[in-house]
């Protein structure tokens, strides 16, 4: 019962994380026209914040040295700074910062939390416990981006950050409260090293990690660029983008919940494999009915349903690697991402401006079929 009711309070907290983090795909043109900025400036800051992303693994062993949840703390207090930054001061340098900060605080709670139930709940009932968590990310979506669309609307680009640092301040209340500060599930590790040792002597967690940076890549061309495709060919303005979350929220909801339903029963690398196939087929399907405003979003739709069942069947995976240093592998898991992010939001511009939507989806199934490639190592390596 305690176990249940943390992982509900876990899907609150990581909604306001996520919101921050997501909430600036929808709004790119929006944030870009309140700061005097060209799109390609955004996409740039987006770029560098995935790069500074994948330095996570600096930090994040601190959960598995420190405690998880220090490190939950930890990457509270840097989130919170990031958001307040910016409600003091809006500018186009301080939302670097910000996003900087956001991603460095949200890159370092996920793996210290993932770690936590992983320590807790049996390797056969860990993909239904983790995608109950991974639930979040498409809330935010559904919730947290529409009611910053409602705010940004109201207000200014910047009214979402005093809310997104008040409800950090709480969150780190709630977590002081809840995680005790003894915890017997974890052995600490003696020191970083030994945990980076573990992982980078395991074949199979390097070729993980690699699904990780592929699939996101993919996932990142279209996270940065579906906004914006939108705006231009149906005039989309902040309450209808707001909308269009809202449509990818439900999507990814309902990845999540296949995920809770079938992977622990198919079996971890068929559900990973079957995400993988499924956002390649969406890629090739987004732009052919994208013509209209309907058929974008049931694209869009399926792109981010297939995406959602790649990654919430991947986490699982990840954590059962290198179990002596789950939240290390867990971080680095997490610089996969970050790298592919980097990657896809540094292409995603360049290639929508100059060769429109359709190359920007065709590279996208690139990306995945060197996925399933690396996932075929990785059960091979096993």
């Amino acid at each position: 019962m305690r176990i249940r009711f943390q992982l509900a309070t876990f899907v609150f907290l990581r909604t306001i994380l996520n919101t921050a983090h997501r909430m600036v795909y929808p709004f790119l043109s929006v944030f870009a026209r309140g700061l005097g900025v060209d799109i390609a400036s955004m996409s740039l800051l987006m770029t560098v914040r995935s790069l500074i992303g994948s330095a996570s693994p600096l930090f994040a062993p601190i959960a598995d040295r420190r405690g998880r949840r220090f490190g939950m703390l930890m990457g509270l207090s840097i989130f919170t700074t990031g958001m307040g930054i910016v409600a003091i001061h809006p500018s186009y340098w301080t939302l670097a910062v910000a996003l900087i900060l956001s991603v460095l605080g949200k890159y370092m709670f996920d793996p210290a939390m993932q770690a936590y139930f992983g320590d807790r709940i049996p390797y056969g009932q860990r993909g239904t416990a983790l995608a109950v968590t991974e639930m979040a990310w498409s809330m935010a979506f559904i919730i947290g981006v529409p009611v910053m669309g409602f705010v940004i609307s109201k207000y200014t680009w910047s009214a979402p950050f005093p809310i997104l640092a008040a409800l950090g301040v709480i969150a780190f209340i709630i977590i002081w409260r809840m995680i005790p500060h003894e915890d017997e599930h974890h052995e600490p590790v003696a020191t970083s090293r030994d945990g980076y040792r573990a992982v980078f002597k395991s074949i199979p967690a390097l070729a993980g990690i690699s699904v990780a940076m592929w699939a996101s890549a993919g996932n990142e061309l279209v996270n940065v660029i579906f906004g914006v495709w939108l705006e231009d060919s149906f005039g989309l303005k902040i309450a209808a983008l707001a909308g269009a979350s809202a449509v990818i929220g439900i999507s990814e909801l309902s990845g999540e919940g296949l995920v809770a339903f079938t992977t622990d029963r198919l079996g971890k690398p068929l559900a990973l494999t079957i995400g993988l196939v499924g956002n390649a087929l969406a890629s090739i399907l987004l732009p052919i009915i994208g013509t209209t405003q309907v058929g974008a979003l049931i694209g869009l739709f399926f792109f981010y349903i297939t995406f959602e069942y790649i990654m919430v069947s991947h986490i699982p995976m990840m954590t059962e690697l290198v179990p002596s240093a789950r939240a290390t592998m867990l971080s680095l898991n997490v610089t996969g991402h970050a790298v592919g992010r980097a990657l896809g939001a540094f292409l995603a511009a360049i290639i929508y401006q100059r060769f429109g939507f359709v190359f920007v989806a065709l590279l996208a199934v690139v990306f995945n079929i060197a996925g399933l490639l690396a996932l075929r190592q990785m059960q091979k390596q096993s």
